[in-house]
């Protein structure tokens, strides 16, 4: 009996991520674990047949998004009285990193732009 293309992708997924909390754990390395498994699974996707499992297990998963953001309305609600007391500074402190984020992100794009048109022109 073959397993269904969703099962095989959700198991690539979790395989990944539980792999790279196990490799941070032993090895003490500096990157959160699912960030290595994001990236042992950038390498796995150059199999087509996982390729294909993930395609359907992330599209299984995107099409129920908005069910994640649930628990994270709850813990908002529940810590209502926390929200009212630093509101105002987590308000400045999103605000102000996803600026320094976006000026950081155009910053590099601006200079990686001349070297992709200079080696294209080549």
């Amino acid at each position: 009996m073959k397993a269904s293309p969703l099962l095989t992708g959700l198991t690539w997924l979790l395989l990944c991520q539980s792999v790279g909390e196990a490799l941070t754990r032993l090895v003490h390395l500096g990157l959160p674990g699912p960030v290595i498994g994001m990236l042992m699974l950038v390498l796995l996707l150059r199999w087509e047949w996982v390729r294909d499992s993930v395609g359907v297990a992330a599209d299984a998963l995107l099409a129920h998004l908005s069910l994640l953001f649930v628990p994270v309305g709850v813990g908002v609600m529940t810590h209502l009285a926390l929200l009212s007391q630093y509101g105002l500074r987590l308000t400045v402190a999103l605000l102000l990193s996803t600026w320094i984020g976006l000026i950081v992100t155009a910053l590099v794009l601006r200079a990686a732009l001349p070297r992709a048109d200079a080696s294209a022109n080549r």
